[in-house]
């Protein structure tokens, strides 16, 4: 027979696990007490002796070698024993564990639990390194072959535990943790770290049934937060009830508020990742999308009351849910709306009557009529501006207060910023000022951008001035018509840069480059090239005093390219006085000779000069500055001091009109008189040059005269409405030709809505305008109808 070595080396079953349950059962029961090394290194031995020597037992020679398959099977086999009186010993010892389970309630079955968990794991990891010769070989051989009941020894204990453990308590384990942390909903302090190792063991025991090794949450999610989830909404759900029926929507949205923010607290201090989540969508379910509809009843009442806090808190909760905000939304953009128009009603009604800045040389105004009430006071505000300072400021006063709502209550979210938008313009553009047309708001920002730029701004700094474009850029951007604010704020600049009344050359270029930025280079290009005349006509003139040697000095001309600048030449011819007819003819000669070709156009009703007073029994030397028509009417009484009214329209070449409002000026200051008895100027009157004129200024401007800038303003107001008309004609003509010939052929219906599309970014064209373009555009042959089809168009190269 063999040698088959020393017998101490060969064990029994029995022997062996006898001395390994004493140890296990030190450990299991008993770990506090600790294990020495030796005894580990004892315990381990006896596994390793064991599984190495089993092929005594199964009769192996000591021809096979140790590490043959035959003596590797043999260790399998004797392994499997070991592992079987492993397991079965985790069941007895889990079973008595149970028993003992069932004697705690509440808070101190939890503790219980916790406490056995705690100790049973730590054991279990020491049982595992112990057992690890088992598990390289044996257990390892065993999964590799497909067994998915064969475990690694500590997974062993985890399954065990689950088996013959949780599943009898944890029905009363998870009621009594559910008990815990209502209590602590309603206030009461409770030991958090019990709840964390409860969770921290129903995460363990989710086990991957194709993979021991991995975890999953599937215990977690069906035995402690489903149950979790159900007894969260059962709470609040009761809670919320009852708390809305007995105090405000306000209170309520802190409570709300609070709430959420302690589920989320939750989360992270003793609950899984996982159950954000679900825990916080079921909370916003029941706390806020379940009493939606108070919430957004209380919403107009807080606008009102500008109550910006707690504005802030309701959209915070509504974002939360789907769609909640949409009636947000729209009562936000009726409420802006309602606001903008009862500013610029309010504005309407109180604001003085619109008029220039006075010059600082101007005479004093007139007093002040009484004010009108009621109905007198509607017709009197019908049809008249207010002042364009006071109405561009009715405007951003709504939109500042509302967009720092947006920014601060809601967070600038999109929808919001659209209905302000969407408000804003609805406003800005139909309103009482506006009355039956939306031309009016661009009209008025566009002199308000005069005030801004003219010297009379007096006292505003730079950095004010820029920020006050940057505000009128703001309203500008909801205006509709945005040809009529171009219209008007190139005709302004135009007076500006004329009579050199621009405050700032920067402040300027800072506006043109502002509207470029919003409406493109083609916006701005006729503004721009006004500045270039500006300096070249600077050039033009320097150069003729030159060639005059000094003697033309005192003269100025602007010259004004036509397609640029917005100004037409009266009908009316004017005759040049005698005193002027030299330095005009010389400049004439000059400029036509430097420019071959070109032709000068004059706009004399827009020169000025100044004449000195010489007849005065006072002596003073006044000195008059006068518009060019004037200073005609003034220089005929060098002549002789008294004309009739016929005289003077003979020898000016004025008409009536013209004449009538060139003498209003002038009657006004007293430079001129009637005749005795005379109480107006008119047909058969006798105007006479006053000889005892007086004045406390030396220096009178009558170029800005009240009567005659309000004469003017009217007139070139008409005028510039009529041109705006006559432009949209022109634009609305242009657009149709592009699309026709682009599409070559296009229905009627189509071809009025690409229209309108294509404009709306400059203005709004009505429908009946563009039915006029067609049908002009049918006449000049630019398009045809198609035969036998009404309403289609060709069109015509």
């Amino acid at each position: 027979m063999a040698h088959l070595g020393p017998q101490s080396q060969v064990l029994d079953l029995k022997e062996t696990w006898e001395k390994l349950a004493v140890g296990i059962d030190q450990i299991m029961n008993r770990l506090d007490e600790g294990l020495s090394y030796p005894k580990y290194m004892e315990l381990y031995t006896l596994i390793y002796n064991y599984c190495t020597s089993s092929r005594m037992n199964m009769g192996f020679t000591s021809s096979e070698p140790l590490g043959s398959a035959a003596n590797n099977r043999g260790a399998n086999l004797m392994g499997a024993d070991l592992y079987n009186n492993l397991k079965e010993y985790m069941r007895s010892h889990l079973q008595q564990m149970e028993a003992e389970a069932q004697s705690n309630m509440d808070e101190a079955l939890v503790a219980f639990y916790t406490k056995r968990w705690d100790n049973y794991t730590r054991a279990s990891t020491l049982v595992h390194h112990i057992f690890r010769y088992l598990n390289r070989h044996w257990v390892k051989r065993e999964i590799d072959e497909g067994h998915k009941t064969i475990y690694d020894v500590y997974t062993l204990s985890l399954v065990s535990w689950r088996d013959h453990l949780f599943t009898s308590v944890q029905a009363n384990v998870m009621s009594a943790v559910l008990r815990q942390i209502e209590r602590q909903r309603n206030g009461e302090t409770i030991e958090t770290s019990l709840i964390v190792n409860v969770v921290k063991s129903f995460v363990s025991l989710g086990l991957d049934e194709n993979d021991s090794t991995k975890q999953t949450l599937e215990v977690y999610a069906q035995y402690f937060q489903t149950p979790f989830i159900a007894a969260t909404e059962a709470f609040y759900k009761a809670e919320s009830e009852q708390f809305i029926t007995q105090n405000t929507i306000t209170d309520y949205m802190k409570k709300a508020e609070a709430r959420l923010a302690e589920e989320e607290d939750r989360v992270k201090l003793y609950l899984h990742q996982s159950t954000r989540v679900p825990l916080i969508t079921k909370c916003e379910q029941v706390l806020i999308a379940n009493h939606t509809t108070p919430m957004q009843e209380a919403f107009q009442t807080l606008l009102n009351e500008d109550k910006v806090e707690d504005l802030s808190r309701m959209y915070g909760l509504l974002s939360r849910i789907p769609d909640a905000l949409t009636a947000l939304r729209a009562i936000f953009e009726a409420h802006v709306r309602r606001q903008g128009l009862t500013s610029v009603e309010a504005a309407a009604e109180s604001a003085p009557t619109a008029g220039e800045d006075e010059d600082e040389e101007q005479e004093k105004p007139a007093p002040k009529k009484k004010p009108l009430k009621g109905k007198a006071a509607q017709r009197e505000k019908k049809g008249v501006d207010i002042d364009a300072k006071v109405y561009v400021q009715s405007l951003l006063v709504v939109h500042k207060k509302y967009s720092e709502v947006v920014s601060t209550a809601f967070c600038g979210e999109a929808g919001f910023v659209a209905s302000l938008d969407k408000a804003c313009r609805e406003f800005v553009n139909r309103n009482k000022v506006c009355d039956t047309s939306s031309s009016k708001s661009p009209e008025l920002l566009g002199k308000y951008c005069d005030q801004l730029l003219r010297k009379s701004n007096k006292g505003a700094e730079e950095s004010e001035v820029e920020e006050t474009l940057v505000q009128v850029m703001t309203v500008f951007k909801y205006v509709e018509d945005k040809d009529v604010f171009q219209k008007f704020y190139s005709t302004l600049l135009a007076k500006r840069l004329m009579n050199g009344a621009s405050a700032s050359d920067d402040a300027e270029a800072s506006m043109i480059t502002k509207l470029k930025e919003a409406c493109g280079v083609e916006y701005t290009a006729k503004l721009q090239r006004m500045f270039q005349d500006v300096a070249l006509s600077k050039e033009i003139v320097d150069e003729f005093r030159q060639r005059t040697g000094g003697d033309e000095n005192s003269f100025s001309a602007l010259i004004c390219g036509v397609s640029a600048w917005p100004m037409t030449a009266p009908k009316q011819e004017f005759d040049v006085p005698i005193e002027l007819l030299q330095r005009y003819e010389r400049f004439q000669k000059f400029y036509t000779q430097k420019h071959e070709g070109r032709k000068l156009l004059w706009l004399f009703h827009l020169g000025k000069g100044d004449l000195k007073l010489t007849y005065t029994k006072d002596k003073k030397p006044y000195t008059l500055t006068v518009s060019t028509p004037q200073m005609t009417l003034l220089l005929q009484y060098n002549v002789q001091t008294a004309f009739t009214w016929e005289d003077l329209l003979s020898r000016t070449k004025f008409e009536a009109k013209s004449l009538m409002a060139n003498l209003s000026g002038l009657l006004k200051v007293g430079l001129l008189q009637l005749g005795d008895g005379e109480k107006k100027p008119g047909p058969n009157c006798t105007v006479e040059l006053n000889m005892n004129f007086s004045n406390k200024k030396l220096k009178i401007n009558l170029f800005n005269s009240v009567m005659n800038r309000k004469a003017e303003q009217k007139i070139e107001s008409d005028e510039t409405h009529q041109a705006i008309q006559d432009d949209r004609l022109i634009y609305i003509q242009a657009a149709i030709v592009r699309i026709m010939k682009t599409r070559k052929t296009f229905s009627h219906q189509h071809l009025v809505s690409e229209v309108l599309s294509q404009l709306s970014s400059r203005f709004h064209p009505e429908v009946p305008a563009i039915k006029k373009a067609i049908d002009s555009l049918l006449e000049k042959e630019y398009l045809e109808r198609v035969p036998g089809q009404k309403d289609m168009y060709n069109y015509l190269a």
